[in-house]
């Protein structure tokens, strides 16, 4: 299922669901130092080292997602529902039938499930 946070939209390019480009900033920390108090022949100097972001570069990011949306998956599980009240009812015919070896119903109940 699709995450809800995010608007998603159809790429046929793709064949998936993606989301508009966000960008972000990378940094980096780098160290300087701010003289309090300068050197003299009595003293060392006084210096305070602090770091400093420094933008590293600028990324931008694309989610893609091949997930259902909130609507398709609703209708599958309705239509799972349909399959399991039909299979009740024909469950109680097959006793009485006779079998077929050439069918195969696992390909028909899915092609139906996924519309």
């Amino acid at each position: 299922m699709l995450d809800t946070s995010e608007i998603w939209k159809w790429s046929d390019a793709t064949g998936a669901y993606v989301t508009d480009p966000t960008e972000t900033v990378r940094t980096k920390k780098t160290p300087k130092n701010h003289v309090k108090a300068e050197a003299t022949k009595e003293h060392p100097a006084q210096v305070d080292v602090f770091t400093e972001d420094v933008i590293v570069g600028t990324w931008s990011t694309v989610k893609l997602s091949g997930a259902f949306q909130q609507q398709e998956v609703n209708a599958m599980i309705d239509r799972c529902g349909e399959v399991l009240k039909a299979i009740k009812f024909a469950r109680e015919d097959a006793n009485a039938a006779e079998v077929k070896t050439d069918i195969k119903p696992g390909n028909t109940i899915l092609s139906y499930i996924y519309g």
